[in-house]
C-alpha cells in the first residue's frame, strides 16, 4: 500500500528546522521519503495544498472510558469529584460499557490530531480491543491500588494484560505497570511491582503529587515527599518511569528526577480545572527532565483536545512565570510530539516525521480565518489552532480520518451506544 501527501508544508519536529513544501510517501506502515516532489503512483493521493502535516500529537496520560462521565461532576475539589461522583458512577460501568466509552475518547482524539495515547485503566482487555479495531497507538495499563486485599486480582489482570496484548495490533499496543499512585500503593505492594516490572522490563505508569492533599497524606505517613517516596522504593533505579502530573514537586524533588528514563506527562487543563496547580515545566526541563503532554480523562478536562493543552501549557507556564518568553510555540509542540514519544518510550518509532519512522501523522487545515496569515506557521499551530481544523489522520500508515470523516469507527452507532450507557451509569448519582 502506498499513499503519497502532494504539495503540503511539512513540520518533521526534528531539530530546529522550519516547516518545507513537499511530498510524503508512505510504504506500509512507515514514511519513506520526504522530498520536494514524487511521482510515482500510489495507491492514495492525498492533496495537501494549503495544510500542514506534522508528526501525530500524543496523550500521555488518559483514562479514556471516563468519556462517558463527561460533564457529570464539574466545578467540585478533587476528592469530592472522585469519592461522591467518579468512583461511583464508575462501579456502575461494564466491560461493554468500558469498550464503548474507550472507542469515544478514541473518536475524539483521532478528529482533534492525536494518534497514539497512553491509558490506565480497568477491564484493559476491552480497550485493547478497541485499540485493534479502531486503528490508534496505545500505550495500555491495568490500574493497581493496594490499598484493601484483592487476593492478588489486580495484579493477575495486570500481568495477563501484558501477556495478551503486548505487541499486539501489528505492534501498535506496548503495555506498562501502573501502581496508581503513591498514596494508593503502600511501600511493600509497590516495590513488588517495581521488581515485576525490572525482571520483565516494562516500563512503570503511576500519577504523582496531583494535588497538595496527597502530598500531606504522604508526609504524614512516611515523612517522605511523595517524590520522595517513589525514589525509595527502587522506582527510578533501572526503570522506564511515566510521571502523570507531578505538579506539587519542590526543587529537591526535581533534582532527585534528573538523569531519570522515562518522562512527565503535563496536563494543564485538568490540574487547572480541578484547581491542583501549575506543573513546574521549566525547572524540570532546565534539569534535562523529559517533559511530555496529556489530557487525564475527560470525567476531569472534559475536552481532550490536545491542541488545547498545548495552548494551556505554554499560556500558564508564561503567567506563572511572569515571562512571555516561556515555553515558546516550537518548544511546546515538541511536548506534545517528541516528549511524549520520550515519555511513552515510543520515540524510535514516531514523535518526528522522517524516513524509516512509522507514518503517525495529521493534516491541518490552514485555509480558515483565524489561520491566515502564515506569517509564523508554529505560532499558529501552538496558539491558533484547534482540534477541529485537523482534516487528515494517519496511524501506521493508515488513514482513520480524511475530509473530518472517520473511516474506522461507525459514529452514528458510537453516539447512540454512548447516549444510552452514560444515561444509566450516572443516574440518581
Amino acid at each position: 500500500m502506498k499513499t503519497v501527501i502532494k504539495d503540503v508544508w511539512i513540520l518533521t519536529m526534528e531539530g530546529e528546522g522550519p516547516a518545507v513544501k513537499g511530498d510524503i510517501l508512505i510504504e506500509n506502515d512507515e514514511i519513506k521519503r520526504i522530498v520536494a516532489s514524487i511521482d510515482e503512483p500510489a495507491d492514495i493521493v492525498i492533496q495537501g495544498s494549503g495544510m500542514v502535516a506534522l508528526p501525530g500529537l500524543i496523550n500521555a496520560h488518559q483514562h479514556t472510558p471516563m468519556s462517558l462521565l463527561k460533564g457529570f461532576s464539574d466545578d467540585l475539589k478533587l476528592m469530592e469529584w472522585l469519592e461522591q461522583k467518579m468512583l461511583p458512577a464508575e462501579a456502575r460501568m461494564t466491560p461493554e460499557d468500558i469498550y464503548w466509552g474507550a472507542k469515544l475518547s478514541m473518536a475524539e482524539m483521532i478528529k482533534s490530531g492525536t494518534t497514539a495515547f497512553a491509558d490506565m485503566y480497568i477491564h484493559m482487555d476491552e480497550i485493547a480491543q478497541a485499540v485493534t479495531e479502531v486503528g490508534m497507538r496505545a500505550s495500555l495499563t491495568r490500574g493497581l491500588v493496594f490499598l484493601e486485599d484483592d487476593g492478588g486480582r489486580r495484579l493477575a489482570e495486570a500481568l495477563d494484560l501484558i501477556e495478551r496484548w503486548d505487541g499486539k495490533a501489528d505492534g501498535r499496543i506496548t503495555t506498562m505497570f501502573g501502581p496508581h499512585a503513591p498514596y494508593t500503593c503502600p511501600p511493600e505492594p509497590f516495590r513488588h511491582v517495581v521488581k515485576l516490572a525490572e525482571e520483565m522490563n516494562k516500563p512503570i505508569h503511576v500519577h504523582l503529587a496531583e494535588t497538595t492533599e496527597e502530598v500531606m497524606k504522604i508526609r504524614a505517613a512516611y515523612n517522605r515527599t511523595p517524590t520522595e517516596y517513589l525514589y525509595d522504593v527502587g522506582l527510578f533505579e533501572r526503570l522506564h518511569v511515566l510521571l502523570a502530573h507531578s505538579v506539587h514537586l519542590n526543587l529537591k524533588d526535581i533534582r532527585l528526577l534528573k538523569g531519570m528514563r522515562g518522562g512527565v506527562s503535563h496536563n494543564p487543563v485538568s490540574n487547572a480545572k480541578l484547581g491542583c496547580g501549575i506543573a513546574p515545566v521549566r525547572q524540570m526541563q532546565e534539569q534535562g527532565i523529559t517533559v511530555g503532554m496529556g489530557t487525564d480523562g475527560s470525567g476531569s478536562a472534559t475536552t481532550i483536545d490536545m491542541f488545547e493543552e498545548i495552548k494551556a501549557a505554554t499560556w500558564l507556564q508564561k503567567l506563572e512565570c511572569g515571562d512571555p518568553t516561556v515555553l515558546p510555540a516550537r518548544q511546546v509542540l515538541r511536548m506534545a510530539t517528541v516528549g511524549s514519544a520520550k515519555a511513552l518510550n515510543i520515540d524510535h518509532q514516531v514523535g518526528t516525521l522522517a524516513v524509516g519512522k512509522k507514518a503517525d501523522l495529521i493534516l491541518v487545515d490552514l485555509n480558515k480565518p483565524h489561520l491566515q496569515p502564515l506569517h509564523n506557521l508554529e505560532s499558529l499551530l501552538a496558539y491558533g489552532v484547534n482540534g477541529s481544523d485537523v482534516d487528515t489522520t494517519i496511524v501506521n500508515g493508515k488513514v482513520l480520518m480524511r475530509n473530518r470523516q472517520l473511516t474506522t469507527i461507525d459514529e452514528e452507532e458510537l453516539l447512540k451506544q454512548v447516549a444510552v450507557r452514560a444515561k444509566r451509569i450516572v443516574e440518581g448519582i
